[in-house]
């Protein structure tokens, strides 16, 4: 199989879908690896890396979209490089197709087969492919909030662990699964007062197994979540139900209930959204105000620390890659009922069900598309 690897053309986004070592293990399968020219650059990976390990460089994405069987990506395709992509071809990337409706149009009409990062699942419950990038976005979260809570950049001018006769900062992370996890370590690290939220009873007694005088648990139902929320200083949104929508917890009438100056950090943007106000920034750009309250909701958070992003996602993906180009997607889905849950488009048709009741479109199995 020929896999190809294109530049990443979101703005500010640094990761490469394709690491060296990822590329020598697909060449050590047999297959053919196309890097463009300069895709690892961000990433610390210069194409002699790549071309020590057996790829061959191509200067563009016109090019790789044309020849590749399979497109190995980070970012959901962009609107040019949709039009790309072509009948039969696979691609392998996060989608988070549910808020995106232009996108899941595009790849409909592409008659492409796409696998999403975000719903292949594991054995025990899990998200493997989703893992690495939220573990690196919850880790951001408090770095990036304390940076909004600073007076300069619009926030309420609260230190994260105050000083001697000076409390530290409320936080509060809605959402206790793997980023609220993450958030709520280093927001504690940094010697914040952190609350963590969360509706699953089963979830809160772990964490406080775990963690206990780390940070604090509580049940996340409405009343609770604005309590705490009146009192925060940031608040934390990372609550993930997979491949669909993100609910909205706070709204914009709540706001006004909130202290001015506070930074809410919707890790959560890529699904839409865990805030009423919430809209998709970029590092560029990263924070705007509504109702005197700061919103930090960068779309590609980990895209920041692009290396380590890039290797951790590498390290994740790379078993899948193989299996895909070294038994096709038919096969390597029947085997894995896991990879099967990652199938989200096929030959027009829409293949997961949380994409389909979020934007009103019908919906096979993926069953079912993998024999026809």
């Amino acid at each position: 199989m020929i896999i190809g690897c294109p530049t990443e053309i979101k703005p500010q986004e640094f990761r490469v879908g394709v690491t060296p070592n990822a590329a020598q293990e697909a060449v050590n399968h047999g297959h053919e690896v196309l890097i463009q020219a300069g895709a690892g650059a961000g990433a610390g990976f210069e194409d002699e890396a790549y071309v020590a390990a057996g790829a061959r460089i191509i200067e563009t994405a016109t090019e790789i979209f044309g020849t590749a069987d399979m497109i190995v990506k980070v970012k959901e395709p962009q609107a040019g490089e949709r039009k790309m992509l072509r009948d039969g071809q696979l691609l392998f990337t996060y989608l988070h197709l549910a808020p995106d409706p232009d996108q899941t149009h595009d790849l409909l009409a592409s008659g492409a087969t796409c696998i999403a990062y975000e719903t292949v699942t594991d054995d025990r419950g899990g998200l493997p492919l989703l893992a690495p990038m939220s573990e690196v976005a919850g880790r951001l979260a408090p770095q990036v909030g304390a940076w909004t809570l600073q007076k300069a950049n619009g926030g309420r001018g609260v230190l994260m662990g105050g000083v001697p006769g000076v409390g530290p900062a409320r936080v509060v992370v809605i959402g206790g699964g793997v980023v609220g996890t993450h958030a709520a370590k280093i927001a504690a690290g940094m010697g914040a007062d952190v609350t963590v939220l969360d509706r699953s009873l089963t979830r809160l007694r772990y964490l406080d197994d775990v963690f206990g005088g780390t940070f604090k648990t509580s049940y996340s139902s409405a009343g609770n979540t604005l309590d705490l929320a009146r009192e925060a200083d940031m608040i934390i949104g990372a609550v993930l139900i997979p491949g669909a929508a993100a609910p909205k917890l706070i709204s914009r009438a709540q706001l006004g209930e909130l202290k001015p100056g506070a930074a809410l950090v919707d890790v959560a943007i890529d699904q839409g959204g865990c805030f009423e106000t919430s809209k998709a920034t970029t590092h560029q750009d990263p924070v705007y105000e509504v109702d005197g309250i700061m919103h930090y909701c960068v779309a590609n958070m980990p895209g920041a620390v692009a290396r380590t992003s890039t290797i951790a996602l590498g390290n994740a993906t790379m078993p899948f890659m193989l299996a895909l180009a070294d038994k096709g997607w038919r096969k390597a889905c029947t085997d894995d009922p896991h990879l099967m849950n990652g199938l989200n488009v096929h030959a027009g048709q829409l293949t997961y069900y949380a994409v389909g009741k979020a934007l009103g479109i019908d919906v096979i199995s993926p069953s079912v598309a993998v024999k026809g």
